[in-house]
C-alpha cells in the first residue's frame, strides 16, 4: 500500500470516528430532552403541582430529570438539563428552543436520602432570566430563589414567594415539593449545546434571543410547555 493511500485511509478512519462520536452525543442529548418533556409532563399533571397561575407568570422553565448524588468532595450533587424561555419582546411569544444547562450543588441531592431527583425551576422576571445566564450563577446571589408554592392555586404563597426571581420544585419517590436550591449553581452546558445545535452557540442566543428554530430532539418538552402554558399572563 503507497503511503497516500495509508494516509487517506487514516483520514477516512479518523473522521470515521468523529462522526460516529458526534452521533452519539446528539442521541445523548436527545435522552436528556426526552427525559425533561416526561418529567415535566408528568409534574405539571399533578393536582398538587405548579399551580397553572404561577406558570402562565413564568418567563422560562428550567428542568433537570433524575438528579443523583455524586461524590464532588465530601460530597454533592451535579444534574444536565435544559432551560427554555417564551420567546418575543418582554417573553411574550411562544416557547422557544432550549439551551442545555448544568445544575450543581452540596446539598439539595441529600433532601431524600441521595435518590433521584427530578427539579422544575420557573424563572418569574427579566432579571432572574439574565442572572441565571451568567458564567456560573449562584442561586441566591446571582438571582434569588425560593420554594415554589403547591396546588392548582397559589392564593396561599407568601409574598416572599412571589417576589422571588426563581420558584423551585422538587419530585422524588412520588413525593413532589417546593424546594429552595439557594447556594446552588447554574451554568450553560456549551459543548452539549455544541452537540446539540452543530455549531457553537450561547445559551443567551438560544433561549434570549431566540436565534435557532426549536430542533426536533426537543419538540415534545416545547410541545408540552404550550400546552400547559401557551400565553405568558405576566405583568
Amino acid at each position: 500500500m503507497s503511503r497516500s493511500i495509508a494516509a487517506a485511509a487514516l483520514v477516512l478512519a479518523f473522521l470515521s470516528t468523529v462522526v460516529a462520536t458526534a452521533g452519539a452525543d446528539k442521541v445523548e442529548q436527545a435522552e436528556r430532552l426526552a427525559n425533561s418533556a416526561e418529567a415535566v409532563r408528568e409534574i405539571l399533571a399533578l393536582p398538587e403541582g405548579i399551580p397553572g397561575d404561577i406558570l402562565d407568570k413564568a418567563e422560562c422553565v428550567l428542568v433537570f430529570p433524575s438528579v443523583k448524588k455524586v461524590a464532588l468532595g465530601i460530597g454533592g450533587s451535579y444534574g444536565k438539563g435544559a432551560m427554555v424561555c417564551r420567546c418575543g419582546e418582554d417573553f411574550r411569544g411562544p416557547w422557544g428552543a432550549p439551551a442545555m444547562m448544568r445544575l450543581e450543588g452540596g446539598s439539595f441531592g441529600l433532601q431524600f436520602g441521595g435518590t433521584a431527583t427530578d427539579f422544575v425551576l420557573l424563572v418569574m422576571n427579566p432579571k432572574g432570566a439574565k442572572g441565571v445566564l451568567t458564567s456560573k450563577a449562584k442561586l441566591g446571589a446571582d438571582a434569588g430563589i425560593a420554594a415554589g408554592p403547591l396546588g392548582r392555586t397559589a392564593a396561599a404563597a407568601t409574598d416572599v414567594t412571589m417576589d422571588a426571581e426563581i420558584l423551585s420544585y422538587s419530585r422524588s419517590k412520588g413525593i413532589f415539593a417546593g424546594i429552595s436550591l439557594e447556594g446552588s449553581t447554574l451554568r450553560e452546558d456549551g459543548s452539549d449545546n455544541t452537540d446539540l445545535y452543530g455549531r457553537e452557540i450561547a445559551a443567551k442566543e438560544i433561549v434570549l434571543e431566540c436565534k435557532v428554530e426549536v430542533p426536533q430532539e426537543a419538540k415534545r418538552l416545547v410541545d408540552a410547555l404550550e400546552k400547559a402554558s401557551p400565553k405568558n399572563v405576566s405583568k
